[in-house]
């Protein structure tokens, strides 16, 4: 088994206290060491890796996505748009989705992650038309082929909107289709251990898409299976007038009722969450993946971070599907957690190690996950390593400020539980020219569906 010595990186971020100027020691799947400044291995070491030109931090973790949506990024019918009428202009588009074209969506948007140093990444896949029922199949396959560790979310839409719904009929699924499946994944793919690279989660995708008798349910087998639950929840004020007239309940109120307010569960944007409600979710141990590039786009609004951190709520960052950011790009979301952040506190209060924190530890925390997202001794060996040799990092002063500041998009390397998964900024083994052909034809096609049922 190798021992591998990152030797004396340019800058490091462990996300501790621990000196690891000298570098970090890895054996197998883990971290067995953290070398201080001027300082030598205690460990024997067999590789040695010259990491002086690189700044070196936990591999990021993407704690809410959409594969799917790689393949209808910028789509013209659905430019200018808020988040409800953005959907209901979608939606059919959606419904053409296939196989071929799921997994196709799949393999760009992990490839896009793991080029700018993303080593765990979490799926929300809830649109689910006749004949992709084996959706998180051909995802876990994808994970499985590039080496990435993944946490898909069996999603679900069961309110249509002949129902008083949102989703058109021909995109959602009977509840016990649903809970089915929901079974069968967990006891098909989800690992328990420590390191698991693949884990199940349930997903009902929003309040105004699933009925109050599934939202129960899957708290239900959740709690049954030891399983975490995800959802959208208070990403627009629309979402929380729906809650109101159709169940009388603020939205996490109605999260209180369906059984969801626990430690089990992580949302995706809290934005509209008053002062008594950011209380209670950090009493229950909730975690929230803030999603700024997309709450941009959307203009849906500005998540409390600060405000959820100090009640004890466990924040955590994604880029959301790639229709509402038109990009998968981890790195690239730090920097817009930083500003937009930086926008609702101020300079003084918000620095890079914040939207690090929420990229690395937060949404290993938010999504149940105590061994990753910080480089410490018995933490899986998830690490991104970048350079800072483009122009946009010249005249830079500081090594990690810059990372951020100056606006990364690519690791030069990224390991996974130990392995290399990209070297000289391409994932190993894979022919992107060949992949990104496939993709671009898939997303030709479902436009043309699309343009067809008109």
């Amino acid at each position: 088994m190798e021992t591998i010595w990152l030797k004396n990186p340019l800058a490091v971020y462990t996300g501790t206290n621990e000196d690891s100027r000298g570098g970090i020691v890895i054996s197998g799947t883990t971290i067995i060491e953290l070398v201080g400044l001027g300082c030598e291995p205690k460990n024997n070491v067999n590789v040695v890796v010259d990491a002086s030109q690189h700044v070196v931090t936990p591999g990021l973790i993407n704690a809410h996505h959409h594969f799917y949506q790689t393949l209808t990024r910028a789509y013209p019918d659905a430019l200018n748009k808020e988040l409800f009428h953005w959907l209901k202009t979608l939606y059919p588009v959606w419904s053409g989705l296939d196989e071929e074209m799921m997994s196709f969506a799949t393999e760009v948007a992990l490839v896009e992650m793991m080029m700018s140093g993303c080593t765990t990444a979490s799926d929300h896949h809830y649109l689910i038309p006749t004949g992709l029922e084996n959706a998180i199949d051909l995802q876990v396959e994808a994970a499985n082929k590039l080496g990435i560790r993944a946490i898909f979310t069996r999603g679900s839409m069961s309110l249509g909107e002949d129902d008083g719904g949102l989703p058109p009929r021909n995109t959602i699924q009977t509840e016990q289709t649903i809970v089915d499946d929901s079974h069968r994944l967990i006891r098909e793919y989800h690992q328990r251990e420590e390191g698991a690279m693949i884990q199940i989660a349930l997903a009902p995708c929003s309040p105004f898409s699933v009925t109050t008798e599934l939202m129960k349910e899957t708290a239900r087998i959740a709690k049954n299976e030891d399983v975490m639950v995800h959802t959208h929840l208070c990403e627009t004020i629309d979402e929380e007038d729906f809650c109101l007239q159709r169940f009388g309940l603020r939205p996490v109120d109605y999260l209180e009722d369906v059984g969801w307010l626990n430690h089990r569960t992580w949302l995706a944007h809290g934005i509209h969450f008053n002062d008594e409600e950011i209380k209670r979710l950090g009493k229950a141990q909730i975690g929230i993946s803030h999603c700024p590039t997309s709450n941009m786009m959307l203009a849906s609004g500005i998540c409390r971070n600060n405000e959820l951190e100090a009640a004890g709520v466990k924040v955590g960052l994604g880029v959301d599907g790639s229709a509402s950011n038109d990009g998968s790009n981890m790195i690239g979301e730090v920097r817009m957690a930083l500003y937009l952040q930086r926008l609702r506190y101020g300079s003084a209060n918000v620095s890079h190690f914040d939207a690090l924190r929420w990229a690395t530890q937060g949404s290993a925390q938010a999504m149940g996950r105590q061994d990753i997202g910080t480089l410490a001794v018995g933490k899986q060996a998830d690490i991104a390593m970048f350079k800072l040799d483009e122009i946009r990092f010249s005249g830079s002063h500081d090594p990690l400020a810059a990372l951020i500041l100056c606006g990364a998009h690519q690791a030069d390397k990224v390991m996974i539980a130990g392995k290399w998964r990209v070297s000289d900024g391409q994932v190993i083994g894979l022919d992107l020219e060949q992949l990104l052909y496939k993709h671009r034809n898939a997303a030709k096609r479902l436009a043309e569906k699309a343009l067809a049922m008109r």
